[in-house]
């Protein structure tokens, strides 16, 4: 899934062969167009992979999106060829809601599949709200379409634990209520729906990149965006909010003090998505957004007893000018590992410029105009034992970098080359997307694609499996990279 895992942490810790020694030799091993229809910004989600899938022909491994014009797509990962695909109808039209066929609601499939390997199944939400559960080999339905979302509303990157598939909804697509909404499918004949939403009204939705965050801990876990923070009348705008599993019930949240202000500017919690982790017996969440600080939180205590006092927060580490839509400050997800001596890091993307009062990095690798992937390691404070953020390097430019995923001591990383100012055409002025692996403790560049991607990419991420890397672009292409065969 998006993040590799429930608690979206990025890290491919079951990947061997794309070692710092080796990503040097990384080379475009092909790429594959598929007949998708670009949707304003949307084009392919992000793929998710599964390694030997036992199809008709063999086992294969197998990548999958889903694009924006309402279907799904498996390539053989040996060659990019297609597998199979479903193309999915719809049996009701969009609304004409005041964000409804516009970037905010494009009305098609918003967010990445991800996959069962217990059940050999493939989830999808399409376009008009139904959940599909499909075969990952064939690509034939495994259990009946059902309703989950609203039509046409905007959903989030799937996530699965214990036979149950959430998602998060956002901008009030479809006239869709915010907040979390989860599936079990269990038993098909008796599908049970739970909802948590976080306002009465279309504010407070969760649309970082990696949607719903699900720890070890039996909760989920969520930014939400502008609105009002009112507990009493169920108001958790501007709030990172916790629930528990599987009932869907509130268990905890956290409102920065400055949350009227934020929500004055318009730069809500909502624009990334937190990581969930472990440290040192620690249960903690790391989550930052549009202004550009980081919070740490205890998972167990989200922000104490008043709800409003995390357990540290970083300096600005960008957006001076405090922008809302310039794709500046925090956007798409955290990621974290710990690496073989016990040491947690935390990578955060960081668009723009960093803020001239960011704090000292030991390490800086370079000029970063146009945003930086910003690394810290996790310590705890010698006089209260409690969990704080060290910082510990900065990348060289990144034109809006992607959230990392890390594998093998390396991050990996896309340039996205997408113009986010929201005052201009976005399809114009954009760049096309690189990838970048860079060591994950000094920010060093291992290895450049250079001009091999065609064209940008909106609020994606990467998917790593088998010593291969794999990507997509806005014009429905997807990527495949991996290592040079020896001798060649």
């Amino acid at each position: 899934m998006v993040g590799h895992d429930p608690q979206r942490s990025g890290w491919a810790w079951e990947e061997t062969a794309l070692t710092q020694q080796a990503v040097a030799g990384l080379e475009l091993k092909w790429k594959t167009q598929l007949k998708n229809e670009p949707k304003f910004l949307h084009a392919l989600t992000a793929p998710v992979v599964a390694t030997g899938v036992l199809t008709p022909e063999g086992t294969k491994t197998l990548v999958y999106v889903a694009g924006s014009s309402n279907g799904v797509y498996a390539l053989n990962a040996a060659d990019g060829s297609l597998v199979w695909s479903r193309a999915f109808t719809s049996r009701v039209l969009p609304g004409s809601g005041s964000y409804q066929g516009t970037f905010l609601c494009p009305n098609g499939i918003t967010a990445t599949p991800a996959l069962d390997r217990g059940t050999q199944t493939l989830y999808v939400i399409a376009m008009d709200g139904r959940l599909f559960g499909l075969d990952l080999a064939t690509g034939k339905d495994r259990l009946p379409a059902l309703p989950f979302v609203a039509p046409f509303s905007k959903s989030w990157s799937l996530n699965i634990v214990d036979g149950i598939v959430y998602t998060a909804l956002s901008q009030g697509c479809g006239d869709a209520a915010s907040g979390f909404y989860s599936l079990d499918v269990g038993n098909p004949r008796r599908p049970l729906l739970r909802r948590l939403l976080l306002s009465p009204t279309d504010t407070a939705g969760i649309w970082g990149s990696s949607g719903a965050v699900v720890g070890n801990d039996h909760r989920i876990y969520g930014q939400t965006a502008d609105g009002k923070s009112d507990p009493a009348a169920g108001e958790y705008s501007n709030s990172v909010v916790a629930a528990s599993l599987p009932r869907l019930e509130l268990a905890d949240y956290f409102t920065p003090r400055d949350w009227e202000q934020l929500s004055k500017e318009d730069l809500d919690l909502g624009s990334a998505s937190p990581v969930w982790f472990t440290y040192r017996g620690h249960n903690l969440l790391a989550g930052g957004a549009k202004q550009g600080v980081v919070y740490l939180m205890d998972a167990d205590s989200l922000g104490g007893q008043d709800h409003s006092t995390p357990l540290f927060v970083t300096p600005p580490l960008g957006n001076d000018e405090r922008s809302c839509c310039k794709g500046k400050g925090i956007w798409g997800a955290l990621s974290t590992w710990e690496d073989k001596e016990g040491q947690r890091w935390i990578y955060v993307p960081v668009g723009g410029p960093l803020s001239k009062g960011v704090p000292n990095f030991p390490l800086n690798n370079g000029p970063n105009p146009s945003g930086s992937i910003v690394a810290f390691r996790v310590g705890l404070d010698a006089a209260s034992g409690k969990a704080v953020m060290i910082p510990a390097w900065v990348s060289g430019d990144f034109n809006l970098p992607s959230p990392v995923v890390i594998a093998n001591g390396v991050i990996f990383a896309l340039s996205t080359g997408e113009n986010a100012d929201q005052n201009t055409d976005r399809l114009k002025n954009t760049r096309p997307a690189s990838l970048l692996a860079l060591d994950a403790k000094t920010g060093r560049v291992l290895y450049h694609s250079g001009n091999l991607i065609h064209t940008w990419v909106h609020f994606s991420s990467l998917a790593v499996a088998d010593g291969r890397v794999y990507a997509v672009d806005h014009d429905s292409w997807v990527y495949c990279f991996g290592l040079r065969e020896k001798g060649r």
